[in-house]
């Protein structure tokens, strides 16, 4: 398959099975939503060493948050649920709770449920107070600036982590401008996020290493500094590799997103440089969930 000169390898992303959550985050403007929302999802470009992935859904309007103040999206993913009730926990109480002007609001419904504000609450030291509003409970914080709003609880849901695609291009700058598109484009299919910086991850990696402390290493077969030294993937024209990876709440979800990047990134075509576009997979051996590139484009 060939898209404006650009390969679509016949090759597959393979993707696994995780949890997931939304939360929404209030402030007094977009601005401080933003910065809490930001430091929340900080160091969480993947499970491997950050214990989870997270990253922002996208800005909300008044009109569309809980208490009518703008609003930031977020969703933390995780290999469990016992592993994501802690990230967000953690997460929450760090760098929501201290944020100025913040509230904390659930933003996914699901019959599992865990906690928000339940645990958040005790740092009131007793001076906390509980309410129920339209069948839900939330927990009002005394701080230093008047008071934390949380809502109790948010739903945990069933969700894909590792949907993804490798940009293969002539040059360092035309790889990462096509990637700057694909983001772009991706940013706006909702339930989805990237959540490497900016998007784009430029060191994919394979499962293994002749070290044997570690479980994953550089994927040297696109590496372009190894052609001479592995079996690689690249030719001689190819010498910049970046990589998108994507999480969803279903694999439909990243159905989309990943039809929009490579679409915006094959727009950009081999006049920009663009070479091949592939995927990162184990053999199939290790995610349950395939996306079959030229299946996604056809």
């Amino acid at each position: 398959m060939i898209i404006n000169g650009v390969t679509i390898d016949e090759t597959f992303a393979e993707a696994f099975p995780m949890k997931a959550t939304r939360i929404i985050i209030t402030a007094q403007n977009e601005k401080w939503a933003l910065i809490a929302a930001q430091a929340m999802t900080g160091f969480a470009t993947s499970v491997i060493a950050c214990g989870c992935e997270a990253g922002i859904d996208r800005t909300l309007s008044h009109e569309e948050t809980p208490d009518g103040r703008p609003g930031v999206a977020v969703m933390i993913f995780a290999m469990g649920g016992k592993g994501l009730a802690k990230q967000l926990e953690t997460r929450a109480g760090q760098c929501v709770l201290t944020s100025p002007t913040s509230a904390l609001f659930a933003g996914i419904d699901s019959p599992t449920k865990i906690p928000l504000g339940k645990n958040l609450r005790y740092f009131g030291d007793g001076f906390q107070i509980g309410k129920v509003i339209g069948g839900k409970r939330y927990w009002r914080i005394p701080v230093m600036d008047g008071e934390f709003l949380a809502e109790a609880t948010t739903g945990q849901v069933d969700a894909v982590g590792g949907g993804n695609f490798l940009v293969l291009a002539q040059s360092q700058p035309q790889a990462l401008a096509a990637c700057e598109a694909a983001i772009e484009a991706m940013n706006k299919v909702p339930n989805v996020i990237m959540p490497f910086p900016g998007g784009v991850v430029r060191s994919g990696s394979k499962v293994g290493s002749k070290y044997a402390a570690l479980n994953a290493s550089t994927n040297d077969a696109f590496c372009p500094t190894l052609k001479g030294a592995t079996k690689t993937q690249l030719s001689d024209d190819i010498e910049s590799v970046m990589e998108i990876v994507i999480d969803g709440l279903t694999k439909e979800d990243i159905d989309k997103a990943m039809r929009a990047g490579i679409q915006a990134v094959c727009d950009i075509g081999a006049a920009g440089g663009i070479k091949r576009i592939s995927a990162g997979n184990y053999g199939g051996k290790l995610g349950s969930y395939h996306f079959h590139l030229q299946e996604i484009m056809a």
